[in-house]
């Protein structure tokens, strides 16, 4: 049975390095592993949302999001189906509907989350908005409209309205805590299917 993972949290809280960590322990098993980081470059949706978001205004970060899900769409239907691939990992996902006016946010979450797969193994790093800046700011990267104090505080709180369900991982912990804390999860719903 193909595995589906998703880690997702504010910027800065190490998804990418999670979903490393967890891709190699995964092949070290000998399994097939497909790997999305959302918003994707390979595509003209994950180009055009990365685009918006270096941009500012309303406009934009309309754009930014609705652009995503085009892309995580188009992840879903290219490489969860794919029968070559035992394990798909996600960086990114169905959450950034929170970037979306609060008035629409939560109806678009409910049907974004009936429609597209969702599983067991969907975590969310819940880093503190000061280490995500800190840890952005390390990065000497173009920073992202969403990518200030400001925003990682409210973002961070609305968070809270969408992972009910998820498994919420403390972000400010060290990478190896993380992942192993991940891996252990993951292990525990393998377990389960088998």
């Amino acid at each position: 049975m193909k595995k589906f993972i998703v880690i997702d949290g504010l910027d800065g809280s190490g998804k990418d390095t999670q979903v490393n960590l967890l891709a190699e322990n995964y092949e070290k098993q000998g399994r097939k592993v497909t790997v999305r980081s959302h918003p994707c470059s390979d595509n003209k949706f994950g180009r055009k949302s990365k685009q918006a978001l270096l941009k500012e205004g309303k406009l934009n970060h309309i754009k930014a999001t609705l652009y995503f899900g085009l892309d995580a769409i188009r992840s879903v239907q290219m490489y969860y189906y794919n029968k070559d691939t035992d394990v798909v990992i996600f960086s990114r996902y169905i959450l950034a509907v929170m970037y979306l006016p609060n008035f629409i946010n939560t109806v678009v979450y409910k049907i974004v989350a009936f429609v597209l797969p969702t599983s067991d193994c969907m975590f969310f790093l819940d880093v503190t908005p000061e280490e995500s800046l800190r840890r952005i700011g390390a990065r000497h990267e173009e920073k992202e409209m969403f990518e200030n104090i400001d925003s990682l505080r409210e973002n961070r709180q609305k968070s809270q309205k969408f992972t009910y369900n998820w498994n919420v991982v403390s972000g400010d912990d060290s990478p190896e805590e993380i992942s192993e804390k991940i891996i252990n999860k993951c292990l525990e719903t393998d377990k389960q299917l088998s």
